[in-house]
């Protein structure tokens, strides 16, 4: 086959697999995850049941490969934000900033508990954090070389220090909140 057909017949896979994502989440968000089924999941898509299927088996499988579209998209705008600084501290506050940030985002998302514990426990889920965790321990001992905050502790007990500080911003109201727990967090890194 010619490689534009080839391009074009991938590119049309790719979008009804991301339009399949999308309209899952909004039915859970709508519906609750328990009361939504794969007959709803095509219907609002557009495509039919046997179609569906080619590409999911399950309604769970669905929201895991939605999750780990979300994972992988935040984890690139976290090494977006630490690449326009070249300064060791400022590309670490950058890091903590755009961090908090989706945490607090992702809040506004009201998922219920039972969605979150599901796309967490996922293999894929634990290979996301562990890169989460190895990005910020490395910007931590870039930082920490450069003399910007603490060398006492070792960088993976900062990093998740930080990971788990960070974690409060779902529940600040504001960018200026989610800045102010930012400061803080800093201020606890910096060297004495």
């Amino acid at each position: 086959m010619p490689k534009l057909w080839n391009e074009t017949i991938e590119a049309h896979r790719r979008t009804v697999h991301d339009a399949i994502l999308d309209a899952t989440v909004e039915l859970v968000g709508e519906r609750g995850l328990l009361a939504v089924t794969m007959s709803q999941i095509a219907e609002k898509t557009g495509i039919g049941r046997a179609t569906l299927y080619k590409y999911f088996p399950d309604v769970e499988t669905i929201l895991v490969a939605w999750h780990n579209r979300q994972v992988a998209g935040h984890l690139e705008h976290l090494v977006r934000a630490g690449e326009h600084e070249s300064d060791a501290g400022q590309r670490l506050e950058a890091m903590l900033e755009t961090y908090a940030l989706i945490h607090q985002q992702m809040a506004g998302h009201g998922f219920s508990s039972d969605l979150v514990t599901l796309l967490h426990r996922s293999h894929d889920a634990g290979h996301a954090r562990q890169q989460l965790h190895a990005m910020f321990r490395d910007a931590l001992a870039d930082a920490a070389r450069a003399g910007v905050i603490r060398d006492d502790v070792a960088a993976d007990e900062l990093a998740t220090f930080c990971l788990h500080a960070l974690q409060a911003a779902g529940a600040l109201p504001s960018k200026a909140a989610v800045q102010r727990l930012v400061a803080l967090t800093l201020s606890g890194l910096r060297a004495r």
